[in-house]
């Protein structure tokens, strides 16, 4: 199933399907509620400071109804992480889990996210000698779950 696409061929219409993902819809819809902002107000704040990219109401409406829409670019995730007050990462992680079906780090602790997210722009050399220093303080087969 396209997760794009609301609904499938055996649907009717405002009807979702038990696979269908909802994570960056529901992420805006909850924050929005949170923060007490209509749909006009909230795509005024949707700009991203560094391209000037908008998101426009008509888009956030259509997402949050489960309507089928274009999924953001990084740009857009970012004039969304300003109108929602959120880091982008976490609007990263929602729209990756709705359209690519990417499901985010999960974590006990918010710290080994971050350090995830720094390890990410890491050259591959250097990751690879943090790895092994890691591997000499725990090796591989120690931790408990």
């Amino acid at each position: 199933m396209n997760p794009m696409a609301p609904n499938g061929p055996d649907q009717r219409e405002g009807e979702r399907s038990p696979e269908q993902r909802t994570q960056l819809a529901d992420l805006i819809r909850s924050r929005r509620a949170e923060l007490n902002v209509g749909l006009k107000a909230f795509a005024e704040k949707a700009v991203d400071p560094a391209s000037g990219t908008r998101v426009t109401r008509g888009w956030v409406y259509r997402l949050e109804q489960g309507e089928p829409v274009t999924p953001p670019v990084y740009e857009e995730l970012c004039a969304l992480a300003e109108a929602c007050e959120l880091p982008v990462e976490t609007l990263q992680d929602a729209a990756g889990s709705q359209f690519h079906g990417v499901d985010p780090l999960v974590s006990g602790s918010s710290e080994a996210k971050a350090y995830v997210h720094k390890l990410d722009r890491l050259p591959p050399d250097q990751r690879e000698r943090l790895l092994r220093l890691i591997d000499t303080l725990m090796p591989p087969g120690d931790a408990t779950e």
